[in-house]
Parts: C-alpha cells; structure tokens; sequence
C-alpha cells in the first residue's frame, strides 16, 4: 500500500468513527468519497448478484438514529452484509450524515454493503423533499449537493439476493418482463418522470390485477398476476421491494410473492410505524424483524406540507 493508498485508510476510518458520532465531514472529504465510491458503483451492473446470508433494508430518509437502530438489531458491517433498497435522504432531519455514513461503509467494505437506487436519489426530488436544503444550510452551498447527486446516477437500479430473490426500491415496469431487460438500461441519468427506469424506482403493488395509474404520479400500480407472472418468468420465488410506509416495518403480499420493507421507524417523526429488516439465509430462506424507533432526535426541522399520499 503506497502512502496516498495508506493515508486514505487511515482518514476513511477516522470519517467513519466521525460519522457514527453524527458528525458532518469536511466538504473535500465528502467529494473524495463520493468519487471514490462512483469509482466503485459504475462497476456494478443495473443488477447486483448479492450473496447470502444479507439483511434487507428499506427506506431510512434521513433518520440517522434510527439508523443507528437498525445497525443494533441487524450488526453492523463487515460483520453483517446489508442490501439498501434505495431513499437514503429526504424527509428526515440528518440526510447528509445518514447518506454520507453509508457511502464511507460502501467505499470501506464495497463487497459487504450494497446500495441500490431509490425515486428520492436525484435532483429534481431532493430539491422538494429536503436533502437540498439541508446541504445548503450544512454547507452554506450546493457543492455537496452536487457531489451526492452526481453519485446517485451511478447507483445499481435492482439486486438479486441468492439466485431466487429479486430486490429493488419501487416495483414492476410494464415495459420490462425478464431480467436481461432490465440489465440493459442506461442507467447513468436523472430519474426520468416515465419510462422503464422510473417504474423500477417508483411503482407500487395493488390489490387489483392488471397494471393501472399510479396516484404519485409517476410509475405504475401492478397487481397479483403482474408479480406472479414476473417472477415465474424469471425463475423467481419473491420480488423484494420498499418504497411505501408499513407500520409493522413489513409486509407479504401477492400471496406472499411480493414484500414490502420499511426501515424508516415513527417515519417523519409522527407516523408511529415500526422498523422492519428482512434476514436472508443460504438456502434463500426469508426472516423477518422489527425495531422501534430512537429515542433521540435531533437535527433541525423536518420539511412541512407534503401530501400524504406519499408518505
């Protein structure tokens, strides 16, 4: 190891002693992370092979302390391996410590943690929902901002856990019936408003058959015989997926076909939900947890008025 190589060691262990402590980085040292670990995930496919045992987790939006929660009832890396499904930011009062946190842990230990896209990892949505606000007035400027959401194109749009269990922040496309689809995309861009890529990382299941128009405006509602016919098209026994508040932190439905998990516990510090973390085994079996929110909170002021539906 050249001194360069040793020096960035030594400091991205001090980041994440920091971080952990919910301490801010200097704004050159949030830049070398983030160029370190695009240098990372451009390498990674629109479809990551993540290896069993890993512990699947949902929504955070920017609760630091209750990510701290999940990290007590699931480990913390190396000595757990984590898939991320993506909303790492928006809503919650310490997006920048909680996104910067899981960048320092991917560049530390790239192979044991794995994070996906999700609708909120973009420019046009973390300006509405919070994280560029928060970067402003953390920073006094956009260049963080810009650092992250230069990043956030990289990410990998969807994992496969083992070889049965397809992972992703939204859900279903009407566009994509195999996998090979999906792993040809172009994902390098700004979360489109329509198209393929949007569903993945937008579209939520129904009670319904059949596919119909979503009420966020963006991706599709997809029903029982979409996920059925998803999954056994591509040999699959569950489609894993977040995106939507749970209050038991998760969900089976589509006759179990489909799960929904929600990592965010007390979800904008008022909805009183449960955190859920989804444990898979070698053998692709499927564990469920809860874990209740922190009881510390602080940061600053939550962003007001959204609409309910989106929670």
């Amino acid at each position: 190891m050249d001194n360069t190589a040793a020096n960035f060691a030594r400091d991205l262990n001090t980041y994440i002693d920091d971080l952990f402590q919910c301490k801010i980085l200097p704004e050159n040292a949030v830049k070398i992370l983030c160029e370190k670990a695009t240098e990372i995930v451009e390498k990674e496919p629109n479809i990551v092979q993540v290896q069993t045992p890993v512990t699947i987790c949902g929504d955070v939006h920017g609760q630091f302390f209750d990510l701290m929660e999940l990290f007590k009832a699931g480990g913390k890396p190396p000595d757990t391996n984590y898939l991320f499904l993506g909303d790492y930011v928006d809503r919650g009062y310490n997006s920048i410590e909680t996104v910067t946190l899981l960048i320092a842990l991917k560049v530390k230990y790239k192979d044991k943690v794995t994070l996906l896209r999700g609708n909120h990892e973009g420019r046009k949505i973390t300006q509405v929902y919070g994280f560029y606000d928060e970067c402003v007035k953390k920073y006094g400027d956009t260049k963080v901002w810009r650092y992250f959401t230069d990043l956030f194109d990289y990410l990998p749009l969807s994992a496969v856990v083992g070889s049965q269990i397809f992972c992703l922040h939204g859900g279903l496309s009407p566009h994509l019936q195999t996998l090979q689809e999906i792993s040809e995309l172009d994902r390098v861009i700004e979360v489109p408003d329509s198209g393929p890529i949007c569903d993945l990382l937008w579209s939520d299941p129904s009670e319904d058959d059949g596919w119909g128009i979503s009420p966020r405006g963006a991706g599709y509602s997809f029903g029982e015989d979409k996920t059925k016919e998803f999954n056994h098209k591509n040999n699959l026994s569950a489609t894993v997926r977040a995106h939507q508040l749970i209050m038991d932190g998760y969900s089976k439905t589509h006759q179990n076909q489909l799960i929904t998990v929600f990592s965010a516990p007390n979800y904008c510090y008022r909805c009183g939900n449960l955190g859920g973390l989804i444990d898979v085994d070698e053998q692709n079996g499927l564990f469920y947890r809860k874990f209740k929110a922190s009881a510390v909170q602080k940061g600053g002021v939550a962003p007001k008025g959204i609409p309910d539906y989106f929670l």
